[in-house]
């Protein structure tokens, strides 16, 4: 198969990426999935008919239409709430906990570890990653929390309360994404690839391909556990996946196109990324780097 040189804002250069890893990052916004949701309650409408440099890329994302419409369900979503975000925080990972919100913000120099208000949007607390590093993914578990780095193969744990710094811990190839399904850390390095890492040893205990249509689907950055799923942010799209945390498979995507309106976009405006849950009142939160606005959404069927 020929290759399709792509420029994206990539990480650190430009890579080649073969044809179907470029069609699966877009395939995602063309036909509407036909399958009813198994899980319709709560940020779920019920009463409907059944998207290289990670610094700064203020970009449109390409527009591509997709033949695929019966292998996963298509969400819309409608916002329920809207708080301030810091526009400065280039947010990398997200978390809710007991009213707040927990951040991990990117980009060498500034990265950090924050815990926000989430009515005033106010940093409550943080502390500052050494300028060496470029801060990721975010998880807490059994009152820890626990962040990747972009390429240094470094993760610090911290103290939940008082955010002091109890150790590092190292992993293979980048870090993109971190979540916890409450016994693993789940790690997305911006491949297909999503591995379940032991919260003590860090060893990897086991590894999904995530696929839509036997095709690899790639770009997975922050991620999200919730009710039995893996959330995942589509870098550099407005979509996020929904994956079969046993399988790989994508069993759902969710079109946040439009979410930030134009006004609210300056040239510091990134891409969509941030996902946080709610367990306790079933809240889905989203944002995306220097963005000045987090939004709490219900999802539906798209139409």
């Amino acid at each position: 198969m020929s290759e399709i040189q792509i420029q994206f804002p990539m990480k650190s250069k430009k890579r080649r990426l073969h044809f179907p890893e470029i069609a699966l990052i877009f395939l995602f916004l063309g036909g509407c999935g036909r399958s009813v949701p198994t899980n319709s309650e709560g940020f779920f409408q019920s009463n409907v008919n059944i998207s290289a440099v990670k610094t700064q890329t203020v970009v449109e994302p390409t527009r591509q239409s997709s033949a695929i419409t019966n292998d996963f369900t298509v969400y819309a979503y409608d916002v329920i709430n809207v708080w301030p975000h810091d526009r400065n925080a280039f947010t990398q990972g997200l978390v809710y906990r007991d009213g707040t919100l927990l951040e991990s913000t990117g980009l060498n120099g500034q990265s950090s570890l924050r815990k926000v208000d989430l009515v005033s949007g106010k940093v409550l607390k943080q502390v500052k990653v050494s300028t060496q590093f470029f801060a990721e993914g975010l998880a807490a578990l059994n009152g820890k929390l626990y962040q990747l780095t972009w390429q240094n193969q470094k993760g610090f744990v911290y103290d939940q309360e008082s955010f002091q710094l109890e150790k590092e811990f190292t992993y293979e190839g980048e870090g993109w994404g971190l979540t916890t399904d409450g016994q693993s850390l789940i790690l997305s390095d911006g491949t297909d690839r999503i591995r379940f890492l032991d919260p003590a040893s860090f060893e990897v205990k086991r590894t999904i391909n995530v696929q839509a249509r036997h095709q690899p689907v790639t770009h997975l950055n922050e991620l999200e556990y919730i009710k039995g799923e893996i959330f995942a942010n589509i870098w550099v799209t407005d979509e996020v996946a929904r994956i079969d945390p046993a399988t790989g498979r994508v069993v759902g995507v969710i079109d946040f196109t439009g979410l930030l309106a134009p006004e609210d976009r300056d040239e510091t405006t990134d891409v969509l990324n941030g996902i946080a849950y709610d367990a306790v009142n079933d809240r889905l939160f989203v944002t995306g780097k220097r963005w000045p606005k987090l939004f709490e959404v219900r999802l539906r069927v798209k139409q």
